[in-house]
């Protein structure tokens, strides 16, 4: 490696304290890096005590306190492992936070557990069998724990400086020939010199001064962890990570985690590149058309990944599988749903539906509760969702508003929360940015009322625009 990286020891010793002397980050350093806010980054977990009791609003989660400590009864039986063989059904109208429960289930088992969403009609694809999609599933939400130690550089980015020289390829431009990289730990800094290659991989993970990273000694392998919690501040997106300043030496030896799925291992393994080990496998990761994936394969990945479990190099973490609009699988998914929770390796498995008594699809005849066979449901904890009252969609407006840093005028929240309560939850959030925009354009940096109002008559809520389909369809009959 020492062709690729060289250290050398900058202004103090690495061995003594040295004061942050880096350039204090502008009021919004955090904002240069842009991300898409998730609909619901805003939830941490179920918001429980320690006795399992739900406050009104915990880990920003808004309501729906039954439904949270009946989810919090069930993380109790999956982490004491009596949870196998079952399945939770959540089931409540439309905007009533099924998908926000199912993330905080997972949330609450982990922050590294996988967490897969699906919509029952993603099954009927053209490309594989409606099963293989189940499968690919529950594969994807296995994670796998691989443990290394390695040789590492880590610590606050104090220095980004790329060097630029003549390229020797041609007469004319400039390369990027090496930078270099100042890293501070509580214990002193280093001064990297890194190859151009090395550079590349430091723009792919958009890292700046302030973020906090390791460099691979062997491979010259960068890792963003976050970003230093010296720069954080009370309006920054939640989205970001924040890490303390790392201990210790710059150059050390640090045991590195990798989480992958058994999904990432089958893809892989059908398309082998390189080495067998489970790391030549990783790294043959490559983004192609969807192919299907044979049971046999299948099973020698679960025997090769227990032979890794079993030398205490890997462990398996179950994750969480959720299938929204569960109803609008047929009866072979059922049927293979059934035989996929009674695996030895199956994920926590949550269901959501919003309807009542339906057909079950793919028969003529079966008609069930939820859409779902009876003999399926018999394996289901059943949770109900209620509607938001207007105070909660209130609350709800308000914390995504400062999630995605948008400012209120007077009369905004009372409007929204009005709105979502004739239509939906979902409406009054969609009004947000839209509105945001309006206003920007208009130079104001609060939301006003006449922006809701504007955006209100633009955007229609479904009962309204069926209300206005049924009366042009009326007044054209007559």
């Amino acid at each position: 490696m020492s062709t690729v990286m060289k250290a050398s020891t900058a202004g103090a010793s690495s061995s003594a304290p040295v004061a942050h002397n880096a350039v204090p980050p502008p009021p919004t350093a955090s904002a240069t890096r842009s991300s898409r806010i998730a609909p619901h980054s805003h939830i941490k977990g179920l918001g429980l005590n320690a006795e399992g009791y739900a406050a009104s609003d915990g880990a920003g989660f808004i309501g729906q306190t039954e439904a949270r400590e009946a989810c919090g009864v069930v993380v109790d039986l999956v982490k004491s492992r009596k949870f196998s063989g079952r399945a939770l059904l959540l089931v409540g109208p439309p905007g009533t936070g099924k998908t926000a429960l199912a993330l905080a289930i997972s949330q609450e088992l982990g922050a590294k557990v996988p967490f897969c969403p699906m919509v029952g009609s993603e099954v009927y694809s053209t490309e594989v069998k409606k099963t293989e999609v189940l499968a690919e599933a529950f594969r994807r939400a296995i994670g796998l724990r691989i443990k290394e130690t390695k040789e590492v550089y880590e610590g606050e980015v104090t220095e980004l400086t790329p060097t630029e020289s003549e390229n020797p390829l041609s007469g004319y431009g400039k390369t990027v020939s090496h930078v270099v990289i100042g890293l501070k730990t509580v214990r002193g800094t280093k001064q990297l010199r890194l190859d151009p290659s090395i550079y590349e991989a430091i723009l792919k993970e958009k890292i700046q001064v302030g973020d906090v990273i390791y460099v691979e000694q062997n491979t010259g392998a960068v890792k963003r962890v976050g970003r230093s919690d010296a720069y954080a501040s009370s309006y920054d997106l939640e989205s970001e990570t924040y890490v303390p300043l790392p201990k210790g030496d710059v150059h050390k030896r640090k045991e590195l985690v990798q989480d992958v799925t058994l999904g990432d291992l089958d893809a892989a393994n059908a398309r082998p590149q390189g080495g067998q080990d489970i790391m030549s496998v990783m790294g043959s990761l490559v983004k192609s058309g969807r192919t299907e994936i044979t049971e046999k394969l299948r099973r020698e990945v679960n025997r090769v990944v227990k032979g890794y479990v079993d030398q205490g190099v890997a462990e398996v973490v179950p994750g969480v599988v959720f299938i929204d609009e569960v109803h609008m699988l047929d009866i072979e998914c059922f049927t293979y749903l059934n035989a996929l929770l009674e695996s030895p390796m199956a994920p926590t498995v949550v269901l959501a539906t919003n309807r009542g008594n339906a057909l079950v699809r793919g028969t003529t005849d079966i008609y069930a509760p939820h859409g779902i066979p009876v003999d399926l449901l018999d394996r289901c904890l059943i949770v109900r969702t209620a509607p938001y009252e207007k105070d909660a969609i209130a609350k709800v407006v308000q914390l995504r508003a400062n999630v995605e840093g948008l400012k209120l005028g007077d009369g905004v929240l009372e409007r929204l929360a009005q709105k979502g309560h004739d239509s939906s939850l979902r409406y009054a959030l969609q009004l947000l940015t839209p509105a945001s925009i309006l206003a920007s354009i208009s130079g104001r940096k609060e939301i006003q009322l006449e922006d809701i109002d504007e955006m209100g008559e633009l955007f229609l809520d479904a009962k309204t625009s069926a209300d206005i389909i049924s009366k042009h369809q009326t007044s054209e009959a007559s």
